[in-house]
Formats: C-alpha cells, structure tokens, sequence
C-alpha cells in the first residue's frame, strides 16, 4: 500500500500526532446485546421507543409536508456516515481495522467519541437513561481495552442530576476502567410554573440547565469528583431542536453551528457561575464546534465587564442622574415632544427610561468569580477551556493570533479529527488537511506541535499525568512535560 500524505507529514514530523476527537458508529445488535445484560429483555424494546421519539429519529419520513410545518418536527440528520468509500464505513465500526490505519492517517493515539452514545445520555425516562449509558459504557470498555495503546474510547455521563453523573462516572472510572468521559452539555428542563398549570405543553417550552449559572443542582461535587479521579469533563451536545435550529426542510440549516453554540451556553454559564475560580485546576474541552466562538465569548465578557462592572455600574445609576439638568435640556430641546408634559413629573415615566432602583447586593453579576480587572477574566478562561478544532476549520489558526485575540490570548485548540463522520470523506487525509495552514504559513510550525501533540498534552496530562501512560506515546509525552 502506498504511503499516504498524512503519513508522510507525520514521519516528518518531531513529535507525535494526538487526536483529541475521533468518532466511532456503534454496531447496534452488539450494543442490544449489552443492554440486555444490563436492564432484562424489556430494556432494548424501550430504547427503540426512546429512540424513536427523539429528535433524529425517523419519525419526520412518516410526515406529509403539511403535518412537518403543523408539528415543526425537524429535518433530522441523514447521509451521516461514508458509504461509497467503505473500507472508512468498516473502520468507524471496527476497532481492529481503525488500530490498523491508525498509520494511514498520520495519527499515533486517538480520544474516540461516539455516534448513539452523543444522544443517550439526553433520553428523558431515567431507567432508560441510566441502562443505556451503563450498556455503552461496557461495551466501549470490551472492545477497545486490546487497541488501548494507541486509542481511548470516551464513557457517557449523563447529567440530570449530580447524583446520577456521579454515579455513573466511578462505574465508568473504577470498575471499567474508562478514562476519558463525555458529559452533556445542558438538561432540557420544564418549567415549574407552565409543567403545574398546563402539563400538556410544559414538554414544548422548557429552559436549558448548563450546569453553572442558575442551575437547578449544585454541580460542584461533579467537578470535585472530576479532580479526584483527574477527569477532563469534555462535552459534545448539539443544539438542533432549538428554536433557531428547527428547519423543517434543511438539515444544513440546523447543523450550522450547532455544537458551537450548545458550548458557547455552557462554557459561558460555568464561567460565570465561577466553576473555574472554584476549581482552578480543571480543566474542561469543548469539541466539534471550533474556537471563533471562544474567541468571541472571552472578547464579550471583558468588554461586558468594562462597562458592568460594580464600579462602571455607577454611570447607569438612576440615582445618578442629575435632575435639574436633564429637566432644562427637556424644556430647551423637547419641542414637540413636550406635550407629554413635565419629563419629571412621573417616576413611571422616567423609570421607564433609566431603570428602577436595584439591590447593590446583587448588580455584580461577575461576582461568582471574583472578578477584580480584566486579567481575572483571561486567567480563568484560557488556562481551564480546551477547544475542538476539525482538520478542515478554516479559522483555526486564529486561536494561535496572539496580537488580534483579546489581551494577547492564545486560546487552547486540539485537533480532532472527526473521523466517522460525512464531513471526512477519506480518512486517510485528516493530517495532511490539518497540515495546511503550516502550509500556506498561517500558522507556525510549533502552532502545529500545539494544536496536535501540546495542547492534547495539557489538557489530558493537566488532570491525570497518566493518562498516557502505556500508550505508544508514552515516551515523548513523559520528554515534553519535562521541559514544560
């Protein structure tokens, strides 16, 4: 077989080549046979029910077009996997066969992440929920332990409560021996006031828990339980279903964005629910959805606390505004607009332009991270979030733009792959389109030694400097943290 791009750019390269986001598709009459074992015969009817009612099922097919914009059922994904190149269809499904190219691709370890596991975690039902992560789970943990050299797959955690991610992490971590996890990104949760008084639509309008701000469940001893067992909470959810995502017609339409977005609700809320000042060692990735969201968010929240902080907060004071003064300009410039008379003589009226009065003790919405300049907001954003970068992401190269990001940030992309998935057409290609920028001189050649070896490095090294260990990368791994 004749020696791929991607292979020859690795063996050029001085270090090793670390996937942080490869995809696998799970073989479904396997993965039934798993959950039998763990919730009886009955389990496996039930998660097709559960399945089908989701929001990729195939319910839409069985729709006229009428009835599609009557209920707004969603285009759902198809086409998602490589069909005409299918030596790329088998390797998804087959761990042997993707530890047998792992050389083809120019990739010497890969963080596998799954296609069904994405969505089990986010079934309403709770046994249906818990059997079928705990099936996953076992499965992932078989079929891969002979490949785990060179290949680590992910254990799904689902997230409705502390209780039950906590559960199912030491299942995952202490008797599977799993060491990577992928939690959801956000709990769709009904409101109490609509689920009391109209029960039948509570299920259309509900609010997104991220876990951090406002959250239903103190999440802490989640992350708490994450440093012990030296876990990287990583998160792969999706937002089609949205509002804003509910194309009924086009897939395209609701697949634009959508992973960025779902990170860009959570890592804001964890950010401003202080995770990070309370647990400034942890670190946490967000995959498939690039780094121009990160940039954008870190950019907003400084630019937010330049002019919201408690002392800026002052200038919009309504206790501040200089009455006599604003009441001249009034009569002096109001013309026709005096007819509503005297701009003082109702507070209704003039509160309607500045505000009312608020509580001090609760305008600093920075406070849950003790947010004292803007370099506070820098040193607990950039150091705690990874960001997943596919091969073929344009943008980035930005992450490693240090005179345009914002105070001179550079952000923490990690390759991922993307591999089983249709926007990878050819497996064999991932490293040499990664490759590019170095290329076409966007980005440095030690940019490239971050993207794919240092940063995959920090983030999985950051919580557990075992993580590598023996892994056909062990060695340079140990070299690099040694000159860090």
């Amino acid at each position: 077989m004749a020696q791929t791009r991607s292979a020859q750019i690795r063996e050029n390269l001085p270090h090793p080549v670390i996937d942080s986001d490869g995809h696998f598709v799970e073989y479904v009459p396997a993965f039934l046979d798993y959950l039998r074992e763990v919730g009886g015969g009955e389990m496996a009817t039930r998660f097709e029910q559960a399945w089908s009612g989701s929001f990729i099922s195939p319910k839409w097919y069985g729709l006229s077009p009428e009835q599609r914009r009557d209920t707004r059922t969603i285009r759902p994904a198809f086409w998602n996997v490589p069909t005409k190149n299918t030596r790329d269809l088998a390797t998804a499904m087959l761990p042997k066969l993707l530890y047998e190219r792992m050389d083809e691709m120019g990739l010497d370890f890969s963080v596998l992440y799954p296609g069904l596991g994405l969505v089990a975690p986010e079934f309403e039902e709770a046994e249906i929920r818990g059997a079928t992560c705990r099936a996953l789970n076992q499965m992932y943990a078989d079929v891969f332990d002979e490949f785990s050299d060179r290949m680590t797959p992910v254990a799904v955690i689902p997230m409705q409560t502390p209780q039950e991610a906590l559960a199912e992490i030491d299942h995952a971590v202490e008797t599977l021996g799993l060491r990577a996890v992928l939690m959801s990104s956000y709990v769709q949760r009904p409101i109490a006031q609509l689920a009391r008084e109209h029960p039948e639509a509570a299920p259309h309008a509900r609010w997104l828990d991220t876990f951090g701000i406002d959250s239903a469940y103190d999440y802490d001893p989640v992350w708490a339980r994450c440093v012990e067992l030296g876990l990287v909470p990583t998160f792969h959810s999706g937002s089609m279903g949205w509002p804003n995502r509910r194309s009924i017609s086009s897939y395209v339409y609701n697949h634009i964005g959508h992973f960025a977005a779902a990170s860009e609700a959570l890592c804001k809320s964890l950010f401003m629910g202080g995770v990070t000042r309370r647990f400034p060692g942890l670190k946490m990735s967000f995959l498939e959805g690039g780094v121009g969201w990160a940039r954008n968010l870190l950019s907003d929240l400084i630019s937010h606390w330049q002019k919201r902080n408690p002392r800026a907060l002052s200038n919009y004071d309504p206790a501040e505004l200089d009455r006599e003064l604003f009441q001249s300009l009034f009569y002096r410039y109001g013309g026709k607009l005096l007819r509503g008379g005297d701009p003082l003589a109702g507070e209704e009226t003039l509160q309607s332009v500045t505000g009312s009065a608020e509580d001090p003790a609760i305008i600093d919405e920075f406070a849950r991270c003790s947010i004292e300049s803007e370099r506070d907001i820098a040193d607990l954003f950039v150091p705690n979030f990874y960001f997943g970068c596919e091969a073929d992401d344009p943008i980035t190269a930005s992450a490693f733009d240090t005179r345009k990001n914002p105070l001179g940030a550079r952000f923490n992309a990690i390759y991922g792959s993307d591999i089983g998935h249709w926007d990878v057409p050819d497996m064999r290609e991932v490293t040499e389109e990664a490759y590019e920028p170095v290329e076409e001189g966007l980005i440095t050649p030690e940019d490239f030694r971050d993207f794919v070896f240092g940063n995959p490095v920090r983030v999985w090294c950051g919580m557990n400097p075992d993580f590598f260990k023996g892994t056909a990368v062990e060695e340079p791994v140990a070299r690099f943290l040694a000159e860090e």
